[in-house]
């Protein structure tokens, strides 16, 4: 009877040590266990969705007009990053456990990387919907990134750029002024400066603007082929500045002749100047190309027409402009 005592104390010790040693095995956790909170969760899915179904209308908006709906365009993407913020503070402060440590900065360390792995993964030990809040971040994140993208479409086509070369003006079309009126060429007055855009045509194209003026045919020298383009010596040329694209809307005429120089057409925002009678070339500023010159013609009624298209594509002179021809 004593050896069967002696057995059974001896295994109730050896259970006993095995049952600590296996307690003392269990990795202590870095982080504090959390309580779940469905509430706090559903809440923070909630706020996504409301944040995607914004960000997922400012491509609607943008493609039924955005001139008229930029105020609504503006709101629905604010209101989208307001929502992702609030869906932010809702996890921050109710989801993922908060504590503060006082200590000094741990040299990096494989341990420390480790640490700081084990951390986030038991940060998000309270999340009993993990599955869906990982779902419903990446639908907010995608359509974020589209709202953020939708506006590059403005920046121009993409893989047919011809159209950004395209001008209103081909041979027969009438110059009109501001109000429709036929521009007749008895109308234009020499040292005078007039604003012409085609008739029939969107006159906020880059390409619809013109400058008319009116020389003494005798003091033109315009470039060779040109010879028929400015018939009782009236020219046309493009009102957009080969510079930076700004407006053509100075007129500079000598006064007190031969003391002031010759008549020039100028930009007022970077002083680019150009000279009407050699076909807009460059006299003075930054502009590095002449203004693009439109043929005129004088039909039946005494009007005047366009001859046929720009001699050079209009705009800045930018690169890519050298290598193309108006269309």
């Amino acid at each position: 009877m004593s050896r069967l005592r002696d057995w059974l104390v001896s295994a109730a010790v050896l259970l006993a040590g095995r049952g600590r040693a296996h307690r003392r095995r269990e990795p202590e956790r870095i982080v504090a266990p959390t309580e779940p909170r469905p509430r706090s969760e559903l809440a923070v899915v909630f706020l996504l969705l409301l944040s995607a179904a914004f960000a997922a209308g400012v491509p609607i908006i943008y493609a039924l007009d955005p001139p008229r709906f930029t105020q609504v365009l503006g709101a629905s993407l604010g209101l989208s990053l307001a929502f992702l913020s609030a869906a932010l503070i809702v996890a921050g402060s109710r989801l993922i456990p908060d504590e503060q440590l006082e200590e000094d900065y741990p040299e990096e360390s494989s341990r420390e990387q480790a640490a700081v792995a084990e951390i986030v993964e038991e940060s998000s030990s309270g999340f009993t919907r993990k599955k869906l809040l990982g779902s419903v971040a990446a639908l907010t994140g995608g359509a974020l990134g589209v709202a953020f993208l939708t506006p590059a479409v403005s920046l121009g086509p993409v893989f047919n750029t011809r159209q950004l070369y395209d001008t209103p003006w081909r041979r027969g079309r009438r110059l009109v002024d501001e109000n429709g009126k036929p521009i007749a060429a008895g109308d234009v007055e020499t040292k005078g400066f007039y604003t012409a855009y085609p008739e029939g045509a969107d006159r906020e194209e880059l390409g619809s603007p013109l400058v008319v003026v009116r020389l003494d045919p005798r003091e033109l020298a315009l470039p060779a082929g040109r010879e028929d383009w400015a018939p009782e010596g009236i020219l046309a040329f493009s009102k957009i500045c080969t510079h930076a694209g700004c407006a053509i809307s100075l007129y500079r005429v000598p006064t007190f002749e031969p003391v002031q120089p010759e008549p020039a057409l100028v930009c007022p925002c970077h002083y680019s100047t150009f000279d009407p009678a050699t076909g807009g070339s460059v006299l003075f500023g930054p502009a590095g190309r002449p203004l693009p010159q439109l043929p005129l013609l004088v039909d039946e009624s005494g009007d005047l027409r366009a001859a046929g298209n720009f001699d050079q594509p209009i705009g800045p002179s930018w690169w890519g402009v050298r290598l193309r021809e108006p269309t």
